[in-house]
């Protein structure tokens, strides 16, 4: 999995949603990383970013 980045999408509140993207997407709430973090394929991904978008 590629390295963890602060997606573009966090709030200013410090309600951080880390992303680490690549074949499979890597996505946890830097608040709770002792729940782990959930992945999809970047086919998920980049449908889940493209529905956000609108």
């Amino acid at each position: 999995m590629a390295e963890w980045h602060k997606s573009s999408y966090s709030g200013a509140r410090g309600d951080c949603v880390e992303v680490a993207e690549g074949l499979v997407t890597g996505i946890r709430d830097t608040k709770n990383l002792h729940l782990g973090h959930l992945e999809a394929s970047w086919m998920e991904w980049k449908a889940f970013v493209e529905a956000v978008r609108l």
